[in-house]
């Protein structure tokens, strides 16, 4: 049993606010000197990169489909370690999850986690009563604990009072209001947010502008007592298997920098309990891999929108062709790894294999099979990941293929110790993937 509190910040649909209450309620708290958890439901890898900004701590994803309902609990708590309170910024709208249905929706992982929810309510298009009927609607629909209401995009002290009065009747405290706040917009582009990363200055300018909106705007030591009334979390903290190894530690280099913001902060934690030595490389700025790597790990991103300086560190881009290691790669990663990328020539690793962007996006939970033995998987074995995207590969798949998750055929390329695909995998969910990568390093 772990003693957290904890809230969960929710909203009716996307586009209401969340990720603003949300990370400016994190920044709010850590300006009072608590220490913060964020957390963020789904396979976001853009929200927890503000998260992290605003609380000095790695944002973190809560996913049922991607690891387990047995996990989320376990999750929790390993990234709360040490922390006073625990923020979870929902996803979409409150109860929509994995097809339509209540699987790996914020209420899901609400009541997987038994903690009060926050609804983040947009009232800029709204009356009082209108706004108290759709709060009364979300609050008796479902079965989570709605416990408070904060108004967003508040046009005047009128609207506000209006709003109020009219929620006071259904019994819910109204723990948060907000006016129209374009000043702290967060730009956005084909993928949804600009990760921070790309523009950290201004992101950091504008978390701390957050926090000085929620702390102005929400009642925070309400909004710290209901996180309280949260009761003890029925979980031990997860711990990354670790593997009983030698003295060496294969060297395994991680991509970073602003091409290469995605990725999940276990993962790499499960690449240092099963003897790994993980470092870090900037794709757009070192001309040389980490000295001694024996493995290399390219997670997602936007190489399309840096491509011109990716293929400009052409020492870099050279080095990873004659690389001889085991390579694992997604998304960005196998665009990177590909011959090029709208016509500007990347590493070549996978020749013959161009990417480029593509009309529509592609987005989704994926049930996947192994289609062949690989550095981290063996035929048959089934992995739960995501797929997000907005370009496409020429061809889809090797002739060794990843994965096959769909009647459209298989996806990926398994080519020597190479392995590249657009699915995203959290490794709490398949923790082998790390053991067999740092097998294969040495």
């Amino acid at each position: 049993m772990v003693t957290l509190p904890r809230l969960v910040v929710a909203a009716p649909a996307s586009g209401s606010g969340k990720t603003t209450v949300a990370t400016g309620l994190m920044a709010a708290f850590a300006a009072r000197g608590l220490a913060v958890s964020p957390h963020k439901v789904g396979p976001d890898y853009i929200d927890p990169g503000y998260h992290a900004l605003a609380t000095g701590r790695p944002g973190r994803n809560l996913d049922p489909w991607l690891t387990s309902e047995a996990l989320l609990g376990p999750l929790l708590a390993h990234g709360a370690a040490g922390a006073d309170l625990a923020i979870v910024e929902g996803v979409m709208g409150l109860y929509d999850g994995a097809g339509g249905g209540d699987f790996a929706s914020t209420a899901h992982v609400a009541r997987l986690l038994d903690a009060p929810v926050v609804l983040v309510v947009d009232a800029s298009a709204a009356a009082g009563r209108s706004v108290a009927a759709l709060v009364h609607g979300f609050r008796t629909y479902g079965d989570v604990r709605l416990a408070g209401v904060v108004l967003n995009r508040l046009g005047s002290d009128g609207h506000e009072a209006m709003c109020r009065d009219a929620i006071a009747g259904l019994g819910l405290p109204v723990l948060g209001a907000l006016r129209r706040h374009d000043a702290v917009a967060k730009p956005s582009r084909h993928l949804g947010l600009v990760p921070a990363a790309e523009r950290r200055p201004e992101a950091v300018e504008t978390v701390a502008a957050l926090g000085a909106l929620a702390a102005a705007s929400c009642d925070l030591d309400a909004l710290l007592a209901l996180a309280r009334t949260a009761p003890p979390l029925d979980a031990e903290p997860w711990e990354p298997p670790v593997a009983a190894v030698g003295p060496e530690r294969p060297r395994i280099a991680v991509a970073g920098g602003a091409a290469f913001t995605f990725g999940y902060a276990e993962n790499e934690e499960l690449l240092a309990a099963a003897g790994a030595d993980v470092v870090r490389f900037d794709p757009l700025r070192d001309e040389r891999l980490p000295d001694g790597t024996r493995g290399v790990v390219i997670g997602g991103g936007f190489p399309e929108v840096h491509a011109a300086e990716l293929s400009a560190n052409a020492p870099l881009r050279k080095e990873l062709a004659a690389f001889t290691g085991p390579v694992y790669a997604e998304c960005a990663g196998l665009l990177y790894l590909a011959e090029s990328l709208d016509g500007t020539p990347m590493c070549g690793v996978l020749p013959g294999v161009t990417a480029a962007m593509a009309p529509r996006l592609t987005l989704g939970y994926r049930a996947a099979v192994a289609v062949a033995d690989s550095t981290i998987a063996r035929a048959g074995e089934r992995v739960h990941g995501h797929e997000f995207h907005r370009t496409v590969t020429t061809p889809g798949h090797g002739a060794t293929p990843a994965w096959q998750w769909s009647k459209d055929g298989p996806e990926g390329f398994v080519r020597g110790g190479v392995f590249a695909s657009y699915l995203h995998l959290h490794w709490a969910g398949a923790p082998w993937i790390a053991e067999r990568l740092v097998a294969a390093c040495r």
